[in-house]
């Protein structure tokens, strides 16, 4: 994962706890700064700094970008905002921003996206307005055969017997530990994705454990044309296991804003692969879970951004 380097620049500032009946709550104090650039030996080393933990009345937030803040704060998924064409391409490549904000006397924890509202459009001079029409989509449903995926069981307890990082406003710690055969993702509160690529580097095979199915829908939805979106109507947490192609891992890399080299162009003279089928290889691995896409169309509401700052204003 590739990300431009900047100089650190540690910035703070004082925001006054709303008082009046009705007025956006604000974080008591809240520092911005660019994020390291993630490399391998961070990684190995167990000191990556990413996602969104809540400790107290402490909110540490690690490895964002802009559009990952802005659907952290107004609680959307990234095709759910349109804005500057940086915004959008942004992606893996762009810059990102360590948070760290204390919450005001009184405040909780379902308030902190508004706090981070307040402080985007303080510190990023972000504007938005919001927009609904209908949109093409691809619905996740219960196939005709049995499903193959199962319950998970409940995630270990934390010392003190909580749950990890209770998920009240999208909590996560996103780890990375190395295995022999490939790498292991947790966000800390019982989800786990395990990454283990085939013996031809042709596929990757994920076993996922503790997710929903509408966190796997919006995890496959960087490889489809049109988000998927979960309509199952099972809320269950479930172990899945699925083999997505390695073109389609890294096309949805490209368009992330990855470093990743082009494609070779397909021999004409040779038939193409499954994989090169736009969601081919995609499609055939929620069908093996006894799922399946239905193309749709579906009222959505959008965040359009009007206005917002690369970077975020000095104190």
């Amino acid at each position: 994962m590739s990300k431009n380097m900047f100089s650190s620049i540690s910035v703070a500032t004082l925001l006054a706890a709303g008082s009046l009946l009705g007025q956006t709550p604000a974080f008591e104090v809240a520092s911005i700064k660019p994020s390291e650039p993630i490399t391998p030996a961070m990684v190995a080393s167990g000191k990556l700094h990413a996602g969104m933990k809540i400790d107290g009345k402490r909110v540490d937030i690690g490895n964002f970008g802009m559009m990952q803040l802005i659907c952290k704060a107004y609680d959307v998924k990234t095709y759910q905002v349109s804005g500057p064409s940086w915004l959008q391409g942004a992606g893996l490549a762009g810059q990102r921003f360590d948070i760290v904000a204390n919450l005001p006397e009184g405040a909780t924890k379902e308030q902190i996206p508004q706090m981070l509202q307040a402080l985007l459009a303080e510190r990023f001079k972000l504007a938005i307005h919001r927009d609904s029409k209908d949109q093409a989509i691809y619905a996740m449903v219960v196939g005709k055969g049995p499903l193959k995926i199962k319950e998970s069981g409940a995630p270990p307890a934390a010392p003190g017997g909580e749950a990890p990082n209770p998920a009240v406003t999208g909590s996560s710690s996103v780890s990375v530990s190395q295995t022999k055969t490939g790498a292991v993702v947790s966000d800390g509160t019982g989800k786990t994705q395990k990454m283990i690529p085939s013996p031809d580097g042709k596929s990757m095979r994920f076993e996922i454990s503790g997710a929903t199915l509408a966190e796997l829908a919006e995890g496959l939805t960087p490889m489809a044309d049109h988000p998927i979106v979960d309509m199952t109507g099972l809320t269950g947490k479930y172990d899945v296991t699925l083999e997505i192609s390695m073109q389609d891992l890294m096309n949805a890399a490209r368009a992330a804003g990855a470093a990743v080299p082009a494609a070779p162009a397909a021999d004409p003279s040779k038939p193409a692969e499954a994989a090169s089928d736009p969601g081919g290889s995609l499609f055939t691995a929620i069908q093996s879970l006894g799922l399946k896409l239905e193309p749709r169309k579906s009222p959505m509401t959008f965040i359009v951004v009007d206005h917002v700052e690369k970077m975020p204003t000095e104190n």
